[in-house]
């Protein structure tokens, strides 16, 4: 894996796939490589180790013509970052270039067979094995023509379709063919395809955002689909059932939301666009009237809500940070039990569920391949199943019962932030529609219903911390440790303020309650370990001083988020973040803030690559 981009059309695909690929950076990937074809049937490719710039910088020297091409930014799942390792992949004599996202299992039976067969390997990749395997089968299928002649597109769709009949795993799969120089396959199982309709061209991604600008007429394959591009032609074949009506939507996605603007980072951009995206997440679902959330693509009737007694969050990383502020939430306002599991763990669980439990599985991307493998165990033993996403045609979206879409806008830092906070709301007008249908008053449903209303204002209002949270990142990022402690809806907060840490600055963080600091965590307090305390008012607010306390008599440094005033938190902590003073459900939104910026501006002051942080991919399509 990472970045897929294809092109077919009269332009220089070139110029497509070099800003498609820059736009895909934020995926994460170590090497970078295109592939083009000209009309007369001349392959091109040009491949590096490292960042576009310098692919760009190679192209630039040694130029590619055609207006046939396909790209790749590569994750590396086998073999380290070489140049023969970067995708594309060449099969047979230069016959066939492709690019792959994803992990073919039985890769290695594979290609001891094509060795055997004489077929050459230049790589340690499991993806070269495509591409030898499509040229193998079309020489087959050629061969066995019996005088008979066939269509370019039909031969090279069958060769990719049998080829992909052998594979196991998940791929993404883009090839072109050197025979057939006006035509681009590609093929899905398990990771995301996006093509783009034009006019007299056609476009290809593995996410939307690279054809933002182009087009707004885009078609999200389906797993088991296979697509022919021609640059006036699109025909979408499944493996089973054959040709199909593809259906064409419309791209809601705007250039200047995949573009930095006056951010210096895409990280910073998007902290700061939340106040905006928490007011897209919620537009439309809150009903003042009836006093509760609404949402339209659950696909179950208010009946069936109302039976459910038990409700499973399952997610990875960031958004299981999430869950646990809905487990929280959901619990205090519906009174339902609410479990939390993580996704790669859940997969391979056999766990006591009875028949009124509801899944949601969170993942932003919504190709997130763990959360993706839970949410087909779930829905096999017949649960209903829902996806929490943020990208509309992902595989989540596509293959859930029904789901709530964020609506938080492209996130496009490999460290989430924009789209947690959205997350967590979702988890919230989830309590509070649950609630309303279980016990909550009409007066409880309103006044959180106007708690929600002022979360823009609240989160623009922790925003101005912005400069305060650089002076102190400058004091602490010598560190190597961090610990961050919160009680209640704020400790799943210290979860992700550790996480972000780890990320972005490759700090060691660990998040805890801040009442378990004393059985075991306190051990590694020292003056060079700050210990960063989430503790605006609340009901235990004196418990977190006294833990508050306990560092400081150890010698350790103290960073409190604390809500505006509080005094008695400036005269103890050493630094502190205010943010404003809210009632405990709302907390989770405000103080995570000063968090995130201090992740970011610590990652800056140490040098760090802050959107594209090391061996980190955005959207993980592996196990």
């Amino acid at each position: 894996m990472c970045g897929i981009v294809g092109y077919v059309g009269p332009r220089n695909a070139v110029e497509f796939l070099l800003e498609g690929l820059r736009r895909l950076e934020y995926r994460g990937y170590d090497s970078a490589g295109v592939a083009t074809l000209t009309p007369q049937g001349e392959l091109g490719v040009s491949k590096s180790v490292g960042r576009i710039a310098a692919l760009s910088e190679q192209l630039e020297c040694r130029p590619l013509s055609g207006s046939l091409g396909i790209g790749h930014t590569r994750w590396a799942t086998h073999g380290p970052p070489t140049q023969s390792n970067a995708h594309p992949h060449l099969g047979g004599d230069r016959e066939i270039a492709i690019v792959h996202n994803g992990v073919i299992e039985n890769y290695q039976a594979l290609k001891e067979d094509l060795e055997i067969e004489g077929y050459r390997f230049r790589s340690e990749t499991d993806s070269e094995v495509i591409a030898h395997l499509i040229d193998r089968q079309l020489t087959e299928l050629i061969a066995s023509g019996n005088g008979t002649p066939r269509e370019p597109a039909e031969l090279a769709a069958e060769a990719v379709k049998r080829a992909v009949s052998r594979l196991h795993g998940t791929l993404g799969v883009a090839a072109v063919f050197r025979r057939f120089p006006g035509l681009l396959v590609a093929a899905r199982r398990g990771s995301p395809l996006v093509i783009g309709v034009g006019d007299g061209e056609h476009f290809l991604a593995s996410d939307a955002s690279p054809l933002a600008g182009y087009t707004d007429k885009i078609v999200y394959l389906a797993d088991h689909q296979i697509a022919v591009l021609t640059a006036d032609r699109l025909k979408v074949t499944h493996r089973e059932t054959g040709p199909i009506r593809h259906r064409v939507h419309t791209l809601d996605i705007d250039v200047q939301q995949v573009e930095l603007g006056r951010y210096p980072h895409y990280m910073l951009k998007e902290i700061c666009e939340q106040p905006q995206s928490l007011a897209d997440t919620m537009r439309g679902r809150l009903n003042h009237e009836d006093a509760t959330a609404v949402f339209g693509g659950l696909n179950l009737t208010p009946q069936q809500l109302r039976g459910i007694d038990r409700i499973l969050l399952t997610a990875c990383g960031t958004s299981w940070h999430a869950a646990l502020v809905g487990e929280y939430l959901i619990e205090e306002m519906a009174r339902l039990p609410v479990e939390v599991e993580y996704a790669s763990e859940l997969r391979y669980r056999n766990p006591p569920m009875d028949r009124s439990t509801l899944v949601f599985a969170i993942t932003q991307s919504g190709e997130t391949a763990d959360t993706l493998a839970a949410m087909r165990e779930m829905k096999r033993k017949g649960h209903p199943t829902l996806a929490v996403c943020n990208v509309v045609g992902s595989t989540a979206a596509q293959e859930s019962d029904g789901g709530i879409y964020l609506h938080a806008g492209p996130e496009i830092g490999v460290a989430s932030t924009k789209a947690y906070t959205s997350q967590c709301l979702v988890m919230a007008l989830l309590g509070l529609y649950f609630g309303r249908m279980q016990h909550l008053s009409y007066d409880a449903g309103r006044r959180y219903i106007d708690g929600f209303r002022r979360l823009p204002e609240l989160v623009e209002k922790s925003l101005q911390c912005q400069s305060e949270a650089q002076r102190i990142a400058e004091k602490y990022a010598h560190c190597q440790n961090f610990l961050y402690l919160g009680r209640q809806h704020n400790f799943p907060t210290a979860l992700e303020g550790a996480l972000k840490l780890k990320e972005i600055s490759y700090i060691h963080a660990e998040g805890y309650p801040a009442a378990e600091m004393k059985h075991g965590p306190i051990a590694l307090v020292d003056e060079h370990t700050p210990s960063v305390f989430l503790m605006p008012p609340g009901f235990i607010y004196d418990k977190v001083l006294s833990n508050v306390e306990e560092v400081k008599a150890r010698g350790g440094p103290v960073i409190a988020i604390a809500a505006e005033g509080d005094r008695r938190v400036a005269e103890l902590a050493d630094d502190v973040l205010y943010t404003p003073a809210v009632p405990e459900y709302l907390q989770p939104f405000t103080t995570v803030v000063p968090l995130q910026l201090l992740a970011y501006y610590i990652a800056v002051q140490r040098g760090c690559d802050v959107d594209r942080p090391r061996n980190l991919a955005k959207s993980v399509t592996v196990e």
